[in-house]
């Protein structure tokens, strides 16, 4: 039997090579336009000065969950410190976002509601409502206008939820969290939005787009990232206090998850007072991504409408996409190339990420090589989105 299964698992590592599919483990080389240390704090002094006083005087591990002997007050103390800044009643902290998701989406839905999904989100909110006993309905990316007919096509009887990403990692355009929020008053439909990649970077404080757009009242539970521009581990779901209350009673990934290292919170303590007090951070992301974006229409190259920091260069073959992603790295540009699942067919991309520690020079020599690498490849230009 372990035969059979080996034979069918490398028929399919094959099919994977052929496609152009494959893919490897690379450490970290060159300059970063791939990562989402989007203000460059992984390696932040004070934080790195905080986490490693909490591990001399906390310890490795958490022992267990948080149910159990792996609480700490002072996770309930940077959960309190994210709620404030988040502008909600309380927060909760998992060690990954995927579990935040998984935790949110199979514990509100139930059997007889329904779950609207963009097209585009997260293989972790789509995997959360897979596992969920609610009917779920695809809805075109970003279009609220057939999500209306959809709903009004349903005839619903439960309750209705709406589940997007507030900035989309891949293609790094904006949800129209006003618009959404109209619907949902309209439709009674509740709004959950993952704010991985926005929280850090958006608002006055930084805390993201739900508060940047003014639509705090009309948002049920955010999903916040803290391994992105927080720049240290895990998430945060924001929202009431009977919604967070409920995660701790029902949410089996929380339950069941050994609780993070004790370290962790002072970590993100540290971070979330640098967000909070240095907006010069951000505002250098957004000075260097609308540089980029600049550059590279000056230079020819067709890129997706919008002005955050991610940028997808869609190049639709995953077999070029590759082999752009290692001319790069060779040159000391660490990009990489973005294929399916993370993407549609025929989409494959590189996928640009702008950080606060670019600086204009760089930004100079990569698109000069890019404009080379695509005339070496056969490629005037790429494929918008």
């Amino acid at each position: 039997m372990m035969k059979s299964l080996e034979s069918r698992i490398r028929t399919r590592l094959n099919e994977l090579e052929s496609l152009g599919l494959v893919r490897t483990l690379k450490s970290p080389q060159g300059i970063d336009l791939s990562s989402n240390d989007y203000l460059g704090l992984s390696k932040h002094p004070l934080i790195v000065e905080r986490m490693s006083d909490a591990l001399y005087r906390e310890g490795c591990g958490s022992t267990g969950s948080r149910l159990l002997r792996g609480h700490r007050e002072t996770l309930s103390a940077v959960e309190n410190q994210f709620a404030i800044f988040k502008g909600t009643q309380r927060s909760l902290y998992f060690s990954s976002g995927y579990l935040a998701n998984l935790a949110v989406l199979t514990t509100f839905p139930e059997a007889g509601d329904v779950v609207y999904s963009d097209e585009r989100n997260h293989a972790s909110l789509i995997d959360g409502i897979r596992l969920s006993r609610a009917k779920c309905v695809i809805f075109p990316h970003n279009d609220v206008d057939t999500l209306a007919k959809l709903d009004y096509a349903e005839n619903r009887e439960g309750q209705a939820f709406v589940i997007i990403e507030s900035l989309f990692s891949m293609d790094g355009d904006i949800a129209p969290l006003n618009n959404y929020a109209d619907f949902c008053r309209r439709s009674g439909a509740l709004l959950v939005v993952d704010e991985a990649h926005a929280v850090g970077l958006y608002g006055q404080d930084g805390s993201g787009l739900i508060r940047a757009t003014g639509v705090d009242n009309d948002v049920m539970l955010s999903i916040n990232t803290a391994g992105k521009a927080l720049g240290v581990a895990g998430a945060f779901v924001a929202g009431s206090e009977w919604a967070i209350e409920y995660l701790i009673q029902c949410a089996r990934p929380f339950i069941f998850s050994t609780a993070p290292p004790p370290a962790i919170a002072a970590a993100l303590e540290a971070s979330l007072t640098i967000v909070s007090t240095e907006p010069n951070r951000r505002e250098q992301v957004q000075v260097l991504s609308k540089y980029l974006r600049a550059k590279l229409m000056a230079a020819g190259i067709d890129i997706p409408l919008g002005d955050s920091q991610i940028i997808s260069l869609v190049v639709k073959e995953n077999h070029v996409a590759t082999m752009l992603a290692r001319e790069f790295q060779q040159r000391g540009f660490d990009v990489r190339a973005i294929r399916p699942p993370s993407v549609p067919e025929g989409t494959a991309r590189l996928r640009v990420s702008v950080n606060a520690n670019l600086s204009k020079v760089d930004l100079d020599r990569f698109v000069l090589i890019l404009k080379q690498c695509f005339m070496d490849v056969g490629l005037c230009s790429v494929a918008s989105l």
